[in-house]
């Protein structure tokens, strides 16, 4: 009951190394399940998303984020009769390639590698883990995942030019990725932009009255919550207004996704990808909404006084051990040292960095840095 525009896995452009089929699961149900069992998907749960467990244990990590992205992408497809595993599958994987310490970590590891003339992309990263640093298969290396997955691991947050990314060439760059593709981004954005209000909250960082007053939807829902449930306590209305806020952004991108599929007569999967945009999208007021809650948590969340201490450490950190590894190459595993004769140094310092877990770079950085 899929929609012409949809992907079929029965048309998928396949794997790497090829497979028989499966006898009852389908190719993107067999990734969804190999991203699940990747070493690199456990340690999301060790990854911080925005806040360290000094805060408490209850608020999100990369996988419990993750979690909620693939559950919000999964009804947010079906509603659409796009290809659920499909999306279930990039929703999973969507983060896979970030490194320690959330937004810090990457921003410190980019620097370091720009001294090189390098750079560092966690969607072109968590390419490189599941085509090669995930080694469960005697078969082949990497996770062997279809075409389509690969692809919009890529390609669902950002487009990138075929002139600046030439190795990336056989992932059609030059046209739009699938539907499914083009939701995770949003999905993301959904998820976090509410999640990130919950634990702010929780963490005491902002208050329900700064809440309402800087976020225009959070105020509009708190009074219809206020109506309804007069006496329940603050933190039971404050759930039942992001729960509202989540719907409105969820049922906003499947009406508005829809309209713009009908007003751009887009009657097949060739349709999508060679419209001259995106589109998966919000409204116009939505997304104005989106906009003025992810402007709020900048400035009162994320880009908090009381976070700033553990950033900037997060940053030395990475830093002090990216630059020691360069002195001493010696240190690093001896798999590193191999592949460092294959690509650059600087590259698999970065390789080796990203994947770590918050903890297992701490360790490494008081082994080594003191």
């Amino acid at each position: 009951m899929l929609a012409p525009y949809a992907v079929r896995v029965e048309q998928s452009r396949g794997r790497r190394f090829p497979e028989s089929q499966h006898p009852y699961r389908n190719d993107f149900q067999r990734d969804r399940d190999r991203i699940i069992h990747a070493r690199a998907f456990r340690r999301l749960e060790a990854k911080t998303q925005v806040f360290t467990r000094r805060y408490s244990d209850h608020f999100r990590d990369r996988l419990t984020h993750t979690l909620e992205v693939t559950q919000i992408s999964r009804t947010i497809a079906g509603a659409l009769a796009l290809n659920a595993d499909l999306a279930e599958a990039l929703a999973l994987v969507h983060d896979i390639g970030h490194p320690p310490f959330g937004h810090a970590g990457e921003k410190a590891l980019n620097a370091a590698m720009l001294d090189h003339g390098l750079s560092f992309d966690h969607n072109l990263h968590a390419l490189r883990i599941v085509e090669d640093f995930e080694q469960r298969y005697a078969a082949f290396p990497g996770l062997n995942l279809t075409f389509e997955v690969r692809e919009g691991i890529i390609k669902h947050s950002r487009d990138y030019a075929a002139k600046d990314y030439p190795e990336l060439s056989q992932y059609l760059l030059d046209q739009r990725p699938p539907l499914e593709a083009q939701l995770i981004d949003l999905t993301d954005e959904i998820a976090y932009n509410t999640a990130d209000l919950d634990d702010g909250y929780e963490a005491h960082l902002v208050t329900l009255e700064e809440i309402r007053e800087g976020v225009p939807i959070f105020e509009r829902f708190y009074g219809e919550v206020a109506q309804l449930y007069p006496h329940a306590p603050n933190k039971l209305k404050f759930n039942e207004v992001l729960k509202r806020i989540l719907n409105r952004f969820a049922d906003d991108l499947i009406q508005n996704t829809r309209s713009s599929l009908t007003q751009s007569a887009i009657r097949s999967l060739d349709d999508v990808r060679n419209h001259p945009e995106r589109l998966a999208a919000f409204s116009p007021v939505v997304n104005a909404e989106r906009q003025q809650t992810k402007d709020f948590l900048h400035e009162f969340v994320y880009f908090s006084p009381s976070l700033a201490d553990e950033k900037d450490n997060a940053e030395r950190v990475v830093i002090e051990l990216f630059n020691f590894w360069m002195e001493n190459p010696k240190a690093l595993p001896h798999h590193y040292q191999e592949k460092a004769k294959e690509e650059s140094l600087p590259r698999m310092i970065c390789d080796y960095i990203a994947g770590m877990t918050d903890h297992f770079i701490f360790e490494q950085h008081e082994k080594y840095c003191g």
